[in-house]
């Protein structure tokens, strides 16, 4: 008699992966926990004033009510809070945008060099009229 080639197949290894119909270890359901904060999160931020309306690929969010806001809304007060926002600095779904770099540091150093370069030239002419 032939043996049945079926039974000759490799079967899968029950602790490898998952095959055929979801069971158990199949990876949604084995993973189904593991970002319960991440999870959550969004569930907060589907939540935001302005989010069920939809809106554009461009807007932003206010950074105290993490409502919506138009991108292309003037004037600098949120719709749904009132708080103010800097034009420069947009908060978008996973980033925040700043359009124009801070100050630069460049002059409180050049004050910093100044006061140093003039006491250096004062210890200088306190020793030349020491030793004169």
């Amino acid at each position: 008699m032939n043996p049945d080639p079926r039974a000759q197949q490799p079967q899968p290894d029950p602790g490898g992966p998952s095959w055929g119909p979801m069971s158990e270890r199949h990876w949604s359901r084995a993973r189904a926990d593991s970002n319960r904060e991440a999870l959550e999160y969004y569930r907060q931020r589907s939540r935001a004033p302005g989010v069920a309306e939809g809106g554009a690929e461009r807007n932003f969010y206010c950074m105290k009510c993490d409502g919506v806001i138009a991108y292309t809304q003037g004037g600098g007060a949120c719709p749904h809070c009132g708080a103010a926002f800097d034009e420069n600095v947009k908060r978008y779904f996973n980033w925040v945008e700043i359009n124009e770099p801070p100050p630069s540091d460049f002059l409180p150093l050049l004050k910093l060099a100044a006061a140093g370069l003039a006491g250096l030239g004062l210890l200088a002419a306190l020793v030349w009229w020491w030793l004169a």
